[in-house]
């Protein structure tokens, strides 16, 4: 069985029992680095063999994975912080794994989006994406496609890319509120509202950024009533029926457009 298994993305004591519980009994234990990883068990005496797997080694490695898998082993995949997948490496492997019909399963753990939503006030509806491409024809695409959605956006940031983020987010979606939430479950936890024009100053920790999403647009500002009438009337609706819908779509009463008069 593959375990899946989160970890804290600050504080060690925010890991579940079933966590602590799966990481004691695997038989190895995957993770991005290894120095990193060998704090958390250390802290909680955990002895067990530590194999890198990063995204610079993603494919190879899931192959001798798959092999133990097959062998009947036991194998944790964790990541430096929260759950493996969400902008971490492991896509690769689950996708293999899925593919060869291996057992898999989640040991859920927090992940840093969820925490900084409620830190800035805000919840459903999201979009998560995560990190931005570096480059920069690549990121453009991305925001590009973004631009107008309504939800709240959240991005991942390393500290280094904050100011080029922030100018790029400016560049594509013009002014908006944001929220940089940084050190989260850690003792320096904060929270910073901004708008995209002035930016965040003292950008230190991993970020996760808020975007406040687009203004919902009226669709049917740019038509009017008779016309959108008409448009239903021209796709085969009795005048009863378009009446009908529209009122639906424009969220007003079916009385109150019945004074059209629209040959049919």
């Amino acid at each position: 069985m593959l375990y899946v298994v989160g970890t804290p993305i600050g504080n060690l004591k925010d890991i579940t029992l079933r966590a602590l519980e799966t990481l004691r009994a695997v038989d190895y234990i995957l993770c991005e680095d290894t120095r990193h990883s060998l704090k958390l068990l250390s802290h909680y005496e955990i002895k067990k063999p530590l194999i890198a797997y990063h995204k610079f080694n993603e494919r190879e490695s899931a192959e001798k994975v798959l092999a133990d898998l097959r062998q009947g082993k036991e194998i944790a995949l964790i990541s430096d912080a929260g759950m493996p997948l969400i902008s971490d490496p492991g896509s690769v492997l689950i996708t293999r794994v899925k593919e060869e019909g291996l057992p898999f399963t989640v040991v859920p753990g927090t992940t840093a989006f969820v925490p900084a939503l409620i830190l800035g006030g805000m919840g459903a509806p999201f979009l998560f994406h995560g990190f931005l491409p570096d480059k920069k024809k690549e990121r453009d695409a991305v925001l590009r496609k973004l631009k107008n959605e309504t939800a709240t956006l959240i991005f991942y940031c390393a500290p280094h890319d904050m100011e080029a983020t922030v100018a790029a987010l400016y560049s594509a979606f013009g002014e908006r509120t944001a929220i940089a939430v940084r050190e989260i479950t850690k003792m320096y936890e904060e929270s910073t509202h901004f708008t995209l024009s002035k930016g965040v100053s003292g950008a230190k920790g991993e970020f996760v950024l808020l975007v406040s999403g687009a203004e919902e647009k009226d669709e049917f500002a740019e038509i009017s009533v008779e016309e959108h009438i008409r448009q239903y009337i021209a796709q085969g609706l009795s005048k009863m029926e378009a009446i009908k819908r529209v009122a639906k779509e424009r969220g007003v009463s079916k009385s109150s457009l019945y004074h059209y008069t629209i040959e049919e």
